[in-house]
């Protein structure tokens, strides 16, 4: 199996990282900027990528800017952010043609760095403030999208028992902000924000395609402003975390189907030499069809609609999410735990073991497959300041026993269990 590389390269300040490869059809560009996940910026940062796709100082209207995606035979323009443990991170990105496909010679790489460099760096300024029309527009569109996470009630109970398990960090943020906020966002406050966060927190540039390393290198020399200097990192919690008593929190909302959500601390992150028995464990518990959850409490004792679990590896946490008939909740509680307490005991069947590997390789190998992965397993790596490669992964997925296993169940500790329920009367459970 061919490796498939990244060769970082500093630029200034900046860090490039650069992905030769003739695999994809398309070139990808991408710029990831890290933020500190606080309270007091997670709502302007979550506006930003939304405020600087609205235009640039050369094509300064939304229509222009869709001409100029239309010339760059239909580059496709993405941005958003999203949390990495306790690091929130912005991304905005460009995907275009890949020249050598098209009957001209173009110079689609050259103008789809240009047009990246100048999106991150040369907004619609009006003085020296954000373009107040596009300001007030991106932050109803925010409000609307912060809003109608309540409308997607397996995505809210998700959020929902994360910010009451971690209650007091700042992991319990949602990715997109919070209401509250956004009435005191204006074009000045955010721009400067913006010219700060842009200046002096980590920004890394990916580039993945049919390009060289020193071509990238003069292009981002010549795009995008590089300065000297450290830029400041962003501090990571530690993820040791003892559970003193399991929460319960119930919420009561207009719904049929109750969720039951429940969080635990696992003690291991990406970081720890643990994190790919963590993987195989997840696999095993709650990750694919076959896993312990799908098949005992959905499939064997039809107590769910649905149930699985998932990890969060730069945290340290595993959330097990599941839709359950609301009388049936206390039920489900007890046979989620034995779940836990079967993975303690080690009770792990050979086929458990052997397709849950098979599962995860086949997963691990079709991320080879899309350069937006590629990305994403790398910026992984650098997060969490690794050097794994897909390959080794793989490998050491491969050996991992069920011994690897139970250590890992003697570490995961469950922290809070999750209700959403109707408006109905009556406790949700009486024996818990």
């Amino acid at each position: 199996m061919s490796e498939i590389r990244f060769e970082t390269i500093p630029v200034g300040n900046l860090r490039v990282h650069v992905c030769s490869t003739d695999k994809f059809k398309t070139n990808l560009l991408s710029a990831m900027v890290q933020q500190e996940l606080s309270s007091s910026s997670v709502t302007r940062h979550a506006l930003l990528p939304s405020v600087l796709q609205r235009g640039t100082e050369s094509y300064p209207s939304t229509l222009q800017l869709k001409r100029k995606l239309d010339e760059l035979y239909g580059a496709t323009l993405f941005g958003d952010v999203y949390k990495r443990g306790e690091r929130h991170i912005m991304q905005i990105g460009l995907e275009v043609p890949n020249e050598r496909y098209l009957r001209d010679s173009s110079p689609l790489l050259e103008e789809g760095a240009a047009f990246l460099g100048e999106l991150l760096n040369r907004p619609v300024i009006e003085g020296k403030a954000f373009k107040e029309s596009y300001v007030h527009a991106e932050k109803k569109n925010l409000k609307q999208k912060i809003e109608s996470l309540q409308d997607d009630k397996i995505r809210y109970a998700a959020q929902r028992c994360v910010a009451e398990m971690c209650k007091g960090e700042p992991f319990s943020l949602f990715n997109h902000g919070r209401l509250e906020d956004l009435d005191s966002i204006d074009p000045q406050n955010l721009y400067t924000y913006y010219r700060d966060l842009i200046r002096t927190r980590p920004v890394d540039l990916y580039f993945v395609g049919h390009l060289t390393a020193d071509q990238v290198t003069r292009m981002v020399e010549k795009h995008f402003p590089t300065r000297d200097g450290q830029r400041q990192s962003v501090p990571v919690a530690g993820v040791k975390h003892s559970v003193d008593r399991v929460k319960e929190v119930t919420d009561r909302l207009d719904v049929k189907q109750g969720k039951l959500n429940m969080g635990c601390r696992t003690q291991i992150s990406i970081r720890d030499e643990d994190y790919v028995s963590l993987l195989v464990y997840n696999g095993i518990l709650g990750g694919f069809p076959h896993s312990k959850l799908f098949t005992n409490v959905r499939e064997k004792a039809s107590l769910a609609y649905y149930a699985a679990s998932r990890l969060e590896s730069h945290k340290g946490i595993l959330t097990v999410q599941s839709g359950v008939e609301i009388a049936n909740f206390p039920k489900a509680v007890d046979i989620i735990k034995k779940q836990f307490e079967l993975m303690e005991q080690g009770e792990i069947s050979d086929s458990e073991l052997s397709q849950t590997k098979a599962m995860l390789i086949n997963q691990l190998k079709e991320r080879r497959d899309r350069s937006a992965d590629l990305i994403d397993f790398h910026y992984q790596n650098l997060l969490s300041g690794m050097d794994r490669s897909l390959e080794s992964i793989i490998r050491d997925v491969q050996e991992v026993s069920k011994e690897d296993i139970r250590k890992v169940a003697d570490n995961v500790q469950l922290d809070t269990i999750y209700y959403l329920r109707d408006k109905g009367e009556g406790p949700v459970d009486e024996t818990h």
